[in-house]
């Protein structure tokens, strides 16, 4: 099953100021994840800072595929999640370090021999995950909560991960906002 393409529209202003259309259309970045196959990142947008610069200026979303937003910035992407396999729940974990190499943050990866799923990972962000389509299951440390569409998750810098043990692909749409861990956090991993 092939989820729909996303269109994206962005505004700006003209010489006078008044609000325009500077682009519609498809995205400039979808990349499929050559470690876990099925699994596509397409990029909406991000920002370099907060305040966020209100300007006409350059796509964001060209360059190199990044998990994290930029250090006070934010980011916007769908995540097209596949089913999981038998293949991946018992050898996925190999592939964790390229996975997370190829969106450029391959310290996020988690996942032990004790891990509850291959794809265990943290980063120090507030995620807000929405369940566009399908069916997910969040996977935490001690505990997993099952998600359908319309539900929403605010992930808070926890080890988790996404499990998708439907036979169909889910999509979630994510907005992460860059963060710093507090103590009760206690991060388990080299920064």
């Amino acid at each position: 099953m092939t989820l729909p393409q996303i269109r994206r529209v962005v505004t700006g202003h003209d010489q006078q100021g008044a609000a325009i259309i500077s682009s519609d259309g498809p995205l400039s970045t979808v990349s499929e994840l050559a470690a876990i196959p099925g699994t596509f990142f397409h990029e909406i947008w991000s920002t370099q800072a907060a305040p966020a610069r209100i300007d006409n200026g350059p796509d964001p979303t060209i360059g190199p595929l990044r998990l994290p937003p930029p250090p006070n910035g934010s980011r916007i992407r769908f995540v097209d999640i596949p089913p999981d396999t038998e293949d991946f729940l018992r050898n996925g974990a190999t592939r964790m370090k390229a996975a997370f190499s190829e969106i450029g943050d391959p310290h996020a990866s988690t996942v032990t021999t004790e891990s509850p799923h291959p794809l265990m990972h943290r980063t120090e962000t507030i995620d807000y995950g929405i369940v566009i389509s399908g069916e997910v299951t969040l996977v935490l440390d001690k505990g997993t909560a099952d998600l359908k569409a319309g539900d929403v998750v605010i992930q808070r810098g926890t080890n988790h991960a996404w499990a998708n043990r439907s036979d169909r692909p889910c999509r979630m749409l994510f907005i992460l906002v860059d963060g710093k861990f507090g103590p009760e956090a206690n991060p388990t991993r080299d920064s």
